[in-house]
């Protein structure tokens, strides 16, 4: 008669085992076609969640000095679909909307009459590379204050100028690093580079940083994430 085997260490050895297997599970369900993107999507809506969750508010972004900075025209241009929309500048304005005690249209004079910030800081492209440049603007922290965001909203809504969109979630900002930028290296903002505002965000990759911006709304449900999230980037994307 065959010796019984132990229940607990069959309990253990099967434990073990399936941790093991799990590995070669998951690969073999990506080698089912129907599988491969609620995988993906899965896998990086848990991403963003965990980075969400690890983000913190008061943690700032490396700063530099300016002997580290790029040189301005060394700066990459990133379009989005034209080098430049053709903003008027006197006619433009940048419109608040959604959970807002003041909403309305804000010229840039209006913008440019808080406190400015100006800082040097890493730009990282998903596409591979980053420079260090200088930002000079309002903490976008300063702006919604002022316009009464609805401090329980949980999403800042972008629109731009060249049909570009983009979102960011309240705690980024409200970061003390994020800006409505209107300008660079201390000169205002080229067309190029999103004048007459774009944002800059150094605790977020370059496709967050949306340039021409035209709109902010504030919300507590997010309608759509950004242009690049919806060809299945990450919505969150920290660094």
């Amino acid at each position: 008669m065959k010796p019984r085997t132990d229940s607990r260490k069959f309990k253990t050895i099967s434990r073990r085992e399936l941790l093991k297997l799990a590995p070669a599970v998951v690969l073999g369900a990506f080698a089912v076609p129907q599988l491969q993107k609620p995988l993906l999507k899965s896998g990086l809506r848990f991403s963003d969640w965990a980075s969400a969750a690890l983000f913190r508010s008061g943690h700032l972004a490396p700063t530099f000095a300016d002997s580290e900075l790029t040189p301005f025209e060394k700066f990459p241009i990133n379009g989005y679909d034209v080098d430049d929309p053709g903003v008027d500048f006197e006619k433009w304005t940048l419109t608040v909307s959604g959970s807002v005690q003041r909403p309305g249209d804000y010229t840039l004079a209006q913008v440019q009459a808080l406190p400015k910030v100006r800082q040097n800081t890493r730009h990282v492209c998903v596409e591979g590379w980053d420079v260090i440049g200088n930002f000079g603007g309002v903490r976008l922290s300063d702006f919604l204050k002022t316009i009464g965001a609805d401090p329980n909203a949980r999403f800042v809504s972008v629109e731009c100028a060249d049909d570009y969109y983009e979102s960011l979630d309240m705690a980024t900002a409200m970061h003390p690093q994020s800006l409505l930028c209107y300008e660079m290296y201390g000169e205002p903002l080229t067309r190029k580079h999103g004048a007459p505002l774009r944002l800059s965000i150094p605790t977020k990759i370059g496709y967050k940083q949306a340039k021409y911006v035209t709109g902010l709304k504030v919300g507590h449900v997010l309608e759509k994430a950004g242009y690049w999230e919806d060809q299945g980037y990450s919505e969150f994307y920290g660094l």
